[in-house]
């Protein structure tokens, strides 16, 4: 396993991170949940990420009672988890985005203070909004984010590759990534349907089954059949350049899985493992970009 600083702070996570984002209390049993945890601490990862809101609570208690049955030093391990905020609540009180901002800022600065985390973050954040919550730590002597949680893959590209890079040199912002296989998209299940077994197939992810069966789903499922040849030459499979493509962007400190089986897990490690991140050369790159054509440009890009 491959380490790198959670943006610029001083905090070491594993470039490859487990999510429980719909598996830990929905998807999968407390076994097989268990059966990845450990699959993934053998396999070097550190870097475990939760909510409050998945599963109603149940993978957060899920993901601590592994730890504690197992026995593994608490300390040893990077433990993200998101508390989510905004809403009705907020615009009754009157409250503009920059004062809600301003209090996340200082609820988040207190937390740290305390004891109860040493680094916060934000999840699916505007580029502006983190540079406010960054202004506003500065101004008042308070702890600024160190991390964004984005959507990042072959088929999402803009927000990482456009906005984010522009923080991390400006204010050491960096990227945890998720979704690399695009809810499984990327994944090759969907190239004859949607099968009954998959995600696509559960009742709350009608959005996903909708996506895949579209004229742009079908478009990009054939652009992952063009994918195939590149992934074969470098002797590793479509999940595993889609993972390894995702990790050659300097700015992404750590890429969340969401696998869902333990021979899921495996293969995607395997992008590290099978030491696929180094054979992610320009030129395979730009390979990869010339079947994609979706290669977002800055201003910058434009004027040179």
């Amino acid at each position: 396993m491959k380490y790198r600083n959670l943006g610029k702070s001083g905090l070491r996570v594993s470039c490859l991170g487990l999510g429980t984002w719909v598996t830990f209390g929905g998807q999968i049993s407390d076994e097989v949940a268990e059966r990845l945890m450990t699959i993934a601490y053998e396999s070097g990862v550190n870097l475990f990420d939760t909510a409050e809101v998945y599963a109603a609570g149940k993978a957060e208690v899920i993901l601590g009672s592994i730890i504690k049955k197992k026995g593994w030093r608490r300390s040893s391990l990077v433990i993200t988890t998101k508390l989510y905020w905004g809403g009705k609540a907020e615009t009754e009180r009157g409250l503009s985005r920059k004062h809600i901002i301003e209090e996340i800022v200082r609820a988040m600065t207190h937390v740290i203070n305390q004891g109860m985390a040493m680094y916060w973050g934000t999840s699916r954040w505007s580029a502006m909004e983190i540079m406010e919550a960054y202004s506003v730590a500065r101004q008042f002597n308070m702890i600024p984010p160190v991390c964004e949680q984005a959507e990042y893959h072959l088929f999402q590209r803009e927000k990482v590759e456009v906005q984010l890079p522009e923080l991390y040199h400006k204010i050491g912002v960096g990227a945890m990534t998720w979704s690399p296989l695009a809810c499984g998209i990327i994944s090759g299940k969907y190239g004859n349907g949607v099968p009954e077994s998959s995600r696509a197939s559960l009742k709350c992810y009608q959005w996903l089954k909708e996506r895949i069966i579209s004229e742009e789903g079908r478009k990009q499922q054939n652009k992952l059949k063009d994918l195939l040849p590149i992934a074969e030459r470098l002797g590793c499979t479509l999940p595993q350049l889609a993972v390894a493509w995702c990790l050659r962007n300097e700015g992404v400190s750590s890429v969340l899985l969401g696998s869902s089986t333990p021979e899921q897990l495996i293969e995607n490690l395997g992008a590290i493992q099978a030491m696929v991140l180094p054979k992610m050369t320009s030129h395979v790159v730009n390979e990869i970009d010339n079947i994609l054509r979706n290669k977002p440009y800055s201003k910058k890009d434009y004027r040179s």
